[in-house]
């Protein structure tokens, strides 16, 4: 596609709109009515249901949303404009028959993401728990298990909790098993805190995954992890999945598992900026829960990364 072309006008010219004016759609992008009009498509999910302890990532969608009204469409080191690269637009929530069972919330995620799947475009998702990110690759993969870029405090690799296989600590070690993912094409980053037992972690390291702790993540910098990230993850099928307790949480707060040492923003923006050109399929922002967010100053984080994940989609789109 070329990239001086525009491809969303209607998108474009919401942004020159007076930002509390309009419907606080994701980026003030258009809303989609028919998915063959559009290439990328964000999605709320908001659903907090298999969280472990504080809930409140339900209402993480609507607040992102409401923080993205900040968000413009150059991006100020790469210069590309997103809305010119492709047709972008906002799909909605995912609707839930049956919200207080975790098994059937995740069918129901599934299915949303089926037809954005079927109707070949890419998802751009805002959580939402963690869990979420099971059922969108469930909808995605078809065709062998792809690489993941998974930045977090925690693996996500546990396998139950209070007999619950279905968590937000757990969805990663389902991918392996359903073979979503690969593990020898993982990279975790950010990983850290106390644990009372060691199985998230040795589940992750015995089964291939590379997992760069917060220790090493400090110790080699930023730009080591960018290229270990591009080796382990080569030119294959890729999906990134940012959990927002990444983050110090002097700088996201508004989290359910916050751990202090984390990432600081920057360091989350140089990071995902030196992902492009990976090959992918999709990407997440989860765990933002607002009722820990006083300053909304969490929400307005991951409707940032919400952004550069949607330039690193749409430069991916544009390559075909």
């Amino acid at each position: 596609m070329d990239s001086q072309t525009p491809r969303n006008l209607d998108s474009e010219r919401s942004m020159t709109a007076p930002r509390y004016m309009e419907i606080p759609t994701f980026m003030r992008s258009s809303l989609i009515t028919d998915l063959d009009a559009f290439d990328i498509a964000m999605v709320g999910i908001p659903y907090d249901g298999a969280v472990t302890n504080r809930p409140g990532a339900r209402h993480g969608p609507r607040e992102i949303r409401n923080a993205s009204t900040m968000m413009r469409s150059i991006h100020p080191v790469t210069r590309i404009n997103p809305y010119r690269l492709c047709r972008v637009g906002d799909a909605g929530d995912v609707p839930f028959t049956r919200a207080y069972e975790v098994e059937e919330t995740l069918n129901d995620i599934t299915r949303f993401f089926t037809q954005l799947y079927e109707a070949d475009v890419v998802p751009l998702a805002a959580g939402g728990d963690h869990s979420a990110t099971l059922a969108i690759l469930r909808a995605m993969v078809v065709d062998g298990p792809i690489g993941m870029v998974h930045i977090d405090a925690h693996t996500d690799t546990w396998d139950e909790f209070m007999g619950c296989k279905f968590m937000h600590g757990t969805p990663f070690r389902r991918a392996v098993e359903k073979n979503l993912i690969d593990p020898g094409r993982t990279v975790q980053i950010g990983i850290r805190g106390a644990q009372n037992k060691t199985e998230g972690w040795d589940y992750s390291l015995d089964n291939g995954m590379r997992v760069i702790f917060m220790d090493e993540f400090t110790k080699i910098g930023v730009a080591a992890v960018i290229d270990e990230i591009h080796r382990v993850i080569g030119d294959g099928r890729a999906y990134i999945s940012f959990d927002i307790d990444v983050l110090d949480p002097a700088f996201a707060p508004g989290t359910g598992t916050p751990e202090v040492g984390g990432l600081t923003t920057i360091e989350a923006l140089t990071l995902l900026r030196g992902l492009n050109p990976l090959n992918l399929i999709g990407a997440d922002v989860v765990e933002v829960s607002p009722p820990y967010d006083p300053s909304g100053n969490t929400a307005l984080v991951g409707a940032t990364i919400m952004y550069e994940l949607l330039c690193l989609l749409a430069e991916a789109v544009s390559r075909g």
